[in-house]
């Protein structure tokens, strides 16, 4: 009974786990690269999850302990996938922990500017530059409204979701 209490899962984590199945059916989303122009590549699909990642933190944050708990175990699902593509990709384990590292630090780079580009809303140029330099790749002056538009969309919507929504796992995001 006492051990059957320690290995079951957290509600919190089984919640992260669910919101952040919620990021990856949105980010492959066919029409989020044919119509909206996001690139269909590796770094695309990263960006486009780390995007979504960063939306949600973005909502459940100042929200009370357990949207806390819920946005930890989001982050630690999406730690955990990054770390499992790493290996299916082929990196040895020697540098999983080397890139690990590197991704870390470029999510909470792009988690700090992602929340700056939003607070900055309705001016739509900080999160376009985020957007040109990391989701499409693209040098300034790129074609970013139909992504920017969509993310100020994303946000939105999980702005209008009612917290005990998110909290059970289930996140909506704007049709494409």
């Amino acid at each position: 009974m006492l051990l059957d209490r320690l290995f079951r899962p957290r509600p919190a984590r089984a919640i992260g786990q669910a919101l952040y199945q919620r990021v990856v059916d949105q980010s492959r989303t066919p029409a989020i690269y044919a119509d909206i122009g996001a690139p269909d590549t590796v770094e695309g699909r990263f960006e486009l999850y780390s995007l979504h990642v960063a939306l949600l933190l973005r909502r459940l944050k100042g929200q009370g302990p357990q949207a806390a708990e819920t946005a930890q175990g989001l982050f630690d699902a999406y730690v955990q996938a990054l770390d499992d593509a790493l290996r299916e990709m082929g990196v040895g384990d020697l540098s999983v922990g080397k890139k690990m590292r590197k991704l870390g630090e470029a999510f909470y780079g792009r988690v700090r500017n992602y929340d700056e580009a939003f607070a900055a809303l309705p001016d739509a140029g900080p999160l376009a530059a985020i957007i040109g330099r990391t989701v499409l790749m693209a040098e300034s002056g790129a074609e970013t409204g139909p992504l920017v538009d969509y993310a100020a969309a994303a946000m939105a919507r999980l702005q209008a979701e009612p917290l005990e929504t998110l909290l059970q796992g289930e996140a909506s995001w704007p049709t494409i």
